[in-house]
């Protein structure tokens, strides 16, 4: 019967001897497994027979201890052990580890699992997952690229298919402006004429005019009428011949294009004499029926403004006198100077003509321009680009002019805004006085707003804050040699693709975008338990919580015992191949021991039974 015992405890510790192998087998083959880590097999003893229970001492008789006699060897379980493995870089943007004891938050097929693999990847729909297929899981963003706290949801990282963009709100002005310079008192003056009547069409093609020719067709008829009676309009080259005579005025369309100011090119613009309909078939965006609309459109284009600021006009108009004569007006201040030609302005018309060129054809050059006045006055002008809500860029011209040099010391300035970009009003959008002390220093402005309409989608108008006293910086007006300005900075950035992006140690996914900004796109969760051992291993280097794990609790990188995280790098297995080895080595003595063990009794069986032969 005792031999038979001894054959059943060597066969109980191959059993266990086998087990532990089977571990050790285990780990050594996962030693590349990223984050995987390694178990060890605990052993325990098989109940043992006890023959005598012992006696304690009693007299003259010392004691006895109990006489067992074990049975063999067990496996008590298996320990796994949590311990980090060695993070290694990978350069991968979507990779990432966790140097501390929580584990990732991942959703599959509608199951919480955990794992503490962080090789993940996008997949079509530029949401962050598993080589699996699982969702990562964490906190998203709202529209305002604020982290919304609450319910864990699946991780989007839109590579490419995000924009960003920002409205300017607040332009910050810096310099200096010259308090010694001249004081502003005219604009430039540009004349063109006599150029304007009602005319008579029954020229004949070829006749000349001559206003002094008392046998002249047209009459009495040369004083101009601004509302055009009768619809109809002439435009004479200045020599006495007559360029075009228009019955209705319409599909008459007047150019105007390489105007400068303050060497700036001003655009090509468009006016139709004619109806609205007319101007949409021509493509052309302003119409008019007389003169008074022409005018306006010109004051319009060209940025001219007569509006009284501190007490003065600022002087830019377009007239047309009693002569028939043709005033461009400019506003005050050497910056508003124009450079304005002849060659600036055509005509285009596809009726009615009066002698040459025949309808249909361009007339170049119809206006003869003469400078009678350059525009005088400090000042300086400086430009800058805004941004709307689309993130579309607008150019904004600021211009500074004395205006004047007060009693009692001290300078005021006018500041006058103007866009090209401003949808369907005036290229000024903006103006105001400023008022510098005796020494110099910023005091008031009557305003610093900036209006913008826009006609492209996005807000309107885009209304802009000229800071002229931003901190130590912002403008004076002291003697100097000249002046100069400039916009040291604004808040508004044109728009930009999503493209890279980097994981925080505190888990926030912050997005880079092609105009340089930033922008955060969610954040990592971690999960943590009070018994990580507890938990049950599905594969594929998943876990799921167990009875003895407890449940998880979802938590922030960096939060306590959730520990941080390492981006573009992943976490190695934490197996030690040599102890694996020494451990495979022990195993194997053991098994090999066992083995002898059931030898030895399979001999003594052996001898007993010749014994009985």
């Amino acid at each position: 019967m005792g031999s038979t015992n001894a054959l059943f405890t060597g066969l109980s510790g191959l059993l266990s001897n086998q087990r532990r192998l089977d571990v050790i087998g285990n780990n050594i083959a996962n030693v590349n497994t990223t984050a995987f880590k390694s178990s060890r097999m605990l052993f325990a003893t098989l109940y043992s027979q006890t023959t005598s229970r012992g006696s304690g001492p009693q007299g003259f008789h010392g004691g006895t201890n109990p006489t067992q006699v074990g049975h063999g060897a067990m496996t008590a379980g298996t320990q796994r052990n949590f311990a980090g493995g060695a993070i290694t870089a990978t350069g991968i943007l979507t990779d990432m580890a966790v140097d501390g004891d929580g584990f990732f938050i991942a959703n599959l097929d509608g199951e919480t699992l955990f794992t503490r693999d962080g090789a993940f990847q996008l997949n079509e729909n530029r949401q962050l997952v598993t080589a699996q297929g699982a969702y990562v899981m964490g906190w998203g963003v709202d529209d305002q690229w604020q982290i919304i706290d609450g319910e864990l949801q699946p991780l989007e990282i839109p590579l490419g298919a995000t924009t960003v963009a920002q409205a300017t709100r607040n332009v910050y002005l810096d310099g200096n402006l010259d308090g010694s310079g001249d004081v502003a008192t005219t604009g430039s003056i540009h004349r063109a004429g006599p150029m304007f009547t009602d005319v008579d069409l029954s020229i004949p093609v070829g006749a000349t005019w001559d206003p002094e020719d008392p046998d002249n067709p047209i009459g009495e008829t040369l004083q101009p009428d601004l509302t055009l009676p009768g619809n109809n309009l002439y435009i004479d080259s200045g020599d006495g011949t007559p360029l075009l005579a228009i019955e209705g005025g319409a599909q008459a369309i007047i150019t105007i294009n390489g105007v400068e100011k303050n060497g700036q090119n001003m655009g090509q613009h468009s006016f139709v004499f004619g109806t609205e309909a007319e101007a949409l078939e021509l493509g052309v965006g302003a119409w008019g029926s007389d003169l008074t609309d022409f005018t306006d459109w010109l004051e319009i284009v060209l940025g001219l403004s007569n509006e009284v600021m501190g007490g003065q006009s600022l002087g830019g108009r377009v007239e047309i006198d009693p002569s028939g004569s043709l005033a461009i007006i400019g506003n005050e201040g050497t910056v508003q100077d124009f450079d304005l030609s002849s060659s600036d302005v055509s005509i285009a018309y596809g009726g009615t003509t009066v002698g040459d060129p025949v309808a249909g054809d361009p007339i170049t050059q119809p206006f003869v321009l003469t400078e009678d006045q350059a525009a005088d006055g400090e000042s300086v002008r400086t430009t800058f680009v805004a941004y709307d809500s689309l993130g579309t860029a607008l150019t904004v011209h600021v211009s500074m002019i004395l205006q004047e040099k007060l009693p009692g010391g001290g300078t005021e300035w006018t500041f006058l805004a103007e866009s090209p970009d401003a949808a369907g009003l005036p290229r000024i959008v903006g103006n105001g006085t400023l008022n510098f002390d005796a020494t110099g220093n910023f005091l008031t402005a009557t305003s610093s707003t900036v209006s913008i309409p826009r006609d492209n989608g996005s807000d309107s108008p885009l209304v802009l804050e000229l800071d002229f006293s931003e901190g130590a910086d912002g403008l004076s007006s002291i003697n100097d040699s000249n002046s100069s300005i400039a916009a040291i900075s604004q808040d508004g950035f044109p728009g930009g693709e999503l493209v890279s992006f980097a994981v925080g140690s505190d888990g926030v996914i912050l997005g880079a975008f092609t105009n340089g900004v930033t922008r955060t796109l969610g954040r990592v969760a971690l999960a943590t338990f009070n018994n990580a051992a507890g938990l049950e291993d599905v594969g594929d280097n998943f876990f799921r919580a167990g009875p003895n794990s407890g449940s998880a609790f979802v938590n922030v990188p960096g939060g306590p015992g959730a520990g941080r995280i390492v981006s573009s790098a992943l976490e190695m297995s934490n197996v030690d191949l040599s102890q694996e080895f020494v451990n495979m080595v022990l195993a194997s003595t053991g098994y090999q021991a066992s083995s002898r063990v059931i030898n030895a009794s399979n001999e003594m069986l052996d001898q007993l039974m010749l014994m009985a032969r």
